[in-house]
């Protein structure tokens, strides 16, 4: 097994590689707006740390968000293309679900939230750093406020918003090594993964403008 992870549903752009048994290459960088330029030179720069070439992948894990829809489609697209010229299986895995398993966090319950901007989170609760009990949704903090109280808090989003999250832990981005290892962990267990497909949780920003006049001629 060489699974070729990789997660832009955050700021952080981020790939590893994993061989089933543990991550033996990994990269990591934290930069919102250069989701396209930075992930492919990324796969070329774990690979090369691992000394093997993309045909030794024989699947594709990419995170499926929650995230903002350009920074999520970026990964998804970039993990569809790889699994295609490769003939490999793409997994999803949900990004909070990431962040969740990089805690460590065995004794729950918790929470993971990211910044979905809009003064709002991307936010899940757990029991456990494998279990999920609920989520992922998008919320503004204050509107939670009741049902995360006096829970921990992991991811950047808790960052953020102290008055919500006043515990709140790292690690804040999502790495792919630890959807890697997730994932990994899951396919060993015989359990099935995502869908590559995203989790927006609401519409882009971009929006047609009403009333738009046509200009083509007749």
């Amino acid at each position: 097994m060489l699974l070729l992870a990789l997660d832009t549903a955050t700021p952080a752009v981020t790939v590893a590689l994993h061989d089933g048994t543990s991550v033996i290459a990994a990269s990591s960088q934290v930069d919102a707006r250069r989701h396209g330029e930075l992930l492919l030179p990324a796969v070329d720069r774990v690979l090369a740390d691992a000394g093997l070439k993309l045909d030794a992948v024989t699947a594709v894990v990419a995170g499926v968000g929650p995230g903002p829809y350009t920074g999520l489609r970026v990964g998804l697209m970039t993990a569809d293309t790889f699994g295609l010229a490769l003939g490999v299986p793409v997994h999803g895995v949900c990004t909070l679900d990431g962040l969740a398993y990089a805690s460590g966090i065995e004794g729950g319950p918790f929470v993971v939230a990211t910044d979905a901007r809009r003064k709002e989170v991307y936010w899940a609760r757990y029991d456990d750093a494998r279990t999920r009990v609920s989520g992922p949704a998008v919320d503004r903090p204050a509107d939670i406020a009741e049902q995360v109280a006096g829970l921990p808090a992991v991811g950047a989003g808790a960052a953020l918003y102290p008055d919500t999250f006043p515990d709140a832990r790292g690690p804040e981005h999502v790495t792919a090594a630890a959807l890697a290892s997730l994932a990994a962990e899951k396919l060993a267990a015989g359990e099935e993964l995502l869908e590559p497909r995203p989790l927006y949780l609401r519409r882009p920003d971009a929006q047609v403008p009403k009333n738009y006049k046509v200009v083509t001629p007749q």
